[in-house]
């Protein structure tokens, strides 16, 4: 079905307005703790707190745009999407509800360093103690029980990580390698960064590699489909969108969708290991310890004491703490792995389960919230929407992923305690 081109046009030009309007806002970027902080850290003992204030954003990560005037713009855009589109329209309220969050945002990071940082990153982002429904155990309960299992699987010998002995440039080459067979004609790029705090990040045809980085190979095999085909295959998707140009770009509403798709496509294609969802599981558990009252030196040290390495345990905390104080409220986006990933898999079971297998490649389309879903599929039906250029193999192929899903809820319906007493005494 085509749409009507004027309509097309005229969500396209609302669309660059929303594009141009983010374009200077870097969350990560605002809320960075540089290298100089870590190193004071350790020289100290690991025992005082990062000399980390207000001040600290303003003088080292200055904002790129007048805040103000920032949210004018974005209020200017959503009133006129109203006026234009409708306010009834279903895409003209997915639009308008990316501007008021992007308003959000640009509150949040003018709060950098006072205690109206956490509130409104609780807002964008959500809180440990969210349930899913009414009764249910909280994300921190969850991440608790996998906590759990994951301690019981270190321990054994088999499960240790191999050594990272790949250095920052030959990742590289290998990334550079593996991501031009993937995206042959999009002008994909992985580059060495020696400003970056996290080991790698993906921008909107580009993935950074920080210079000092050392990665062993299934980091490799993880970077390729978290930060490759997820994030940057969406991007690309979203980019190339004839007049919905904005799903190129992600709001927070967006993050938990991405960041859950993309740790369900580590685990589905294999490419995950129990550290690294350890890991994932102690951000969890270090946004709820902050959300309870822990200080930034409280968190590296449970996460010392249980098991990680300085490295990590100084990474987790660093990002639960960032945009904030030392002791303030946490900067709460790491939730959105977990929660993603629960909504995500728990969404991939009904469509298997109810045969509707044409939803799953529109979680590709852009930068969509699961919520969505729905609209973007009729927006397809309609013209306004392209379908995904880009789709990972095991969602262009589905018959191998059905399969898997399949099998995994008829597994998850037999009761466990009776596997314990069929099979316990044979472990």
């Amino acid at each position: 079905m085509s749409a009507d081109p004027d309509y097309l046009a005229l969500v396209r030009q609302l669309s660059e307005r929303m594009v141009l309007a983010q374009r200077p806002i870097r969350i990560l970027d605002a809320i960075k703790w540089s290298g100089a902080v870590r190193k004071d850290f350790f020289a100290r003992g690991c025992r005082e707190l990062p000399r980390i204030d207000r001040d600290y954003y303003r003088e080292k990560n200055p904002l790129e745009f007048e805040p103000a005037a920032k949210r004018a713009e974005f209020q200017d855009i959503e009133r006129d999407i109203a006026r234009k589109l409708g306010q009834l329209n279903p895409l003209a309220q997915i639009m308008r509800r990316m501007c008021r969050e992007y308003r959000s945002v640009v509150q949040m990071l003018e709060a950098r360093g006072e205690p109206d940082f956490g509130t409104i990153s609780v807002d964008l982002y959500g809180s440990a103690s969210d349930v899913f429904h009414a009764g249910d155990p909280t994300l921190a309960d969850l991440g608790t029980a996998m906590e759990d299992t994951l301690t019981n699987l270190l321990q054994n010998r088999s499960m240790q990580e191999s050594p990272k002995d790949i250095p920052a440039a030959r990742a590289v080459e290998m990334l550079n390698e593996r991501l031009l067979k993937v995206f042959p004609d999009a002008g994909i790029r992985v580059l060495l960064n020696d400003q970056m705090t996290a080991d790698a990040a993906a921008g909107s045809d580009y993935l950074k590699i920080r210079s000092d980085a050392r990665f062993n190979r299934l980091d490799i095999d993880v970077l390729e489909v978290h930060e490759g085909w997820v994030h940057l295959g969406t991007t690309l998707n979203g980019g190339a969108q004839p007049a919905c140009t904005f799903l190129g770009k992600g709001p927070p509403s967006a993050t938990t969708t991405q960041e859950g798709l993309a740790v369900l496509t580590e685990i589905l294609t294999l490419r995950s290991s129990p550290s690294r969802l350890y890991r994932l599981i102690n951000r969890v558990r270090a946004v709820t310890l902050a959300e309870d009252g822990a200080s930034f030196v409280d968190v590296f040290h449970y996460l010392r004491d249980h098991g990680m390495g300085e490295d990590d345990a100084w990474s987790i905390a660093m990002r639960v703490f960032r945009g904030s104080t030392p002791e303030g409220k946490p900067f709460t986006k790491d939730l959105a792995y977990m929660r993603g990933f629960v909504q995500t898999y728990n969404f991939l079971r009904l469509a298997m389960s109810e045969g509707r297998l044409d939803s799953l490649p529109v979680l590709f389309c852009g930068k969509i919230t699961l919520e969505d879903i729905q609209t973007w599929r009729l927006l397809i039906d309609e013209g306004v929407v392209e379908a995904p250029r880009f789709v990972p193999p095991h969602f262009a192929d589905l018959q191998g992923l059905a399969t898997w899903m399949s099998f995994s809820r008829f597994i998850a319906s037999l009761n466990f305690d009776q596997l314990q007493a069929d099979y316990g005494a044979l472990l």
